[in-house]
């Protein structure tokens, strides 16, 4: 397994999911073979684990057109200079993870150049939209490491090896029943309806669709008189949800990162409360993790909206949905992205929570609940492949 007794990985994330995950990879790695060593790009949580990164990981954290544009010419000289960085280390293996404009860019510059291996993690969404992404992708990497369970043929179709090593959601810590109830009873909810909102992590998200979560959640409470709110805020967030729910009616619980840097009144909120209004996206997991039902409801700019929906492979966006294969979870995207119909949802969902239970359940076991660690299954996914003969581009 290399070229000697030291196995050598550059790690490269780009935002703080993606450094999570190369945190628990990174430990995986070194309790499979402790004389591993980490060059790369990393955020906190990979520097904890030893890894010295050559530049700031969140200046490759840039969501949208608008932001990218001007800081493009930077952004690609970042690129040559972990190429060329990755070119000059000779690792045994290139580890990319997630952010795929700047990962791939990497990628495709190292595999014209030499026969590094390539190991991306996280595989494209390309059964959902976009399907040629992955044959693009196949010309720099070897191996994909899959969060998803139906994921491998795709990537195996396009000519890459891929491997199904669990979502991080299963390994993530749950608050418990007594943490629940001690959260109810310090905002004086008792036991009233309770209502977790969750109306994204990106201004442009929170702009677009908190108005219609609040509309939504007070015609719920005129059905529901006594239903209370809690909302957690993302970090980028907190100024702006605070503002934007000033007149909300209750008023909400607001759960702000800068007060729960280790977030357990978060957790404790998603298992006390009795149904979720969410933005699309991973929250459907954490979600089903906490064993709380819910509503999925999310709009776009009316461009992107028509572009979407004509390339969409799917008929559902619910990742519980489409792992449990079932559609048992309401959504309310585009169009339907209203607040009556929202409201009625919400109703729905309350008045019959169980209606998802086993789908959160069989999700969650799909997903690798009580098998072994992502990160580690990550990890061995990557030493088992080492051998194999990488390919140039």
């Amino acid at each position: 397994m290399g070229q000697g007794p030291v196995v050598k990985v550059f790690v490269i994330a780009g935002e703080p999911s993606g450094d999570k995950l190369g945190q628990a990879v990174m430990k995986g790695l070194r309790s499979l073979v402790p004389d591993v060593t980490f060059k790369g790009v990393g955020g906190p949580l990979m520097q904890a684990e030893g890894l010295a990164s050559l530049f700031p990981m969140d200046e490759l954290s840039v969501m949208g057109l608008a932001e990218i544009l001007p800081r493009a010419f930077h952004l690609l000289r970042r690129v040559r200079e972990t190429a060329e960085a990755v070119l000059r280390d000779k690792p045994d293996v290139l580890l990319t993870i997630d952010s795929p404009d700047f990962c791939l860019r990497v990628a495709q510059k190292v595999k014209a150049a030499s026969r590094i291996r390539v190991v991306h993690y996280v595989a494209p969404t390309v059964w959902a939209w976009r399907p040629h992404r992955a044959e693009k992708m196949a010309r720099s990497v070897d191996q994909v490491l899959a969060l998803l369970p139906f994921e491998p043929p795709y990537m195996e179709q396009a000519g890459m090896s891929c491997d199904f090593v669990g979502h991080p959601v299963v390994a993530d810590l749950q608050a418990t029943v007594a943490e629940a109830l001690a959260f109810r009873a310090a905002h004086g909810i008792g036991r009233a309806p309770l209502i977790l909102a969750l109306p994204g992590s990106r201004r442009s998200e929170v702009t677009r669709l908190i108005g219609r979560f609040g509309d939504a959640l007070r015609n719920v409470q005129k059905a529901q008189p006594g239903t209370r709110i809690v909302l957690p805020c993302a970090a980028p967030v907190e100024g702006l949800v605070r503002e934007m729910t000033s007149e909300w009616p209750g008023p909400p619980v607001l759960v702000m990162p800068s007060r729960d840097p280790d977030g357990a009144v978060k957790r404790a909120a998603f298992l006390a409360a009795d149904v979720a209004l969410a933005a699309s996206g991973t929250v459907s997991l954490e979600l089903a993790a906490a064993g709380t039902p819910m509503v999925i409801a999310y709009d776009a700019n009316w461009l992107t909206r028509k572009i979407v929906s004509r390339m969409l492979l799917v008929d559902t966006v619910t990742l519980v949905n489409l792992v449990s294969g079932t559609r048992v979870v309401p959504e309310f995207i585009g169009d339907r992205c209203r607040p009556d119909l929202i409201a009625e949802g919400v109703l729905q969902v309350m008045s019959d929570p169980a209606t998802q239970l086993a789908a959160m359940d069989l999700t969650m076991e799909r997903l690798g609940r009580g098998g072994e660690d992502p990160g580690l299954a990550a990890a061995r996914a990557v030493l088992a492949r080492l051998r194999e003969v990488p390919r140039r581009s």
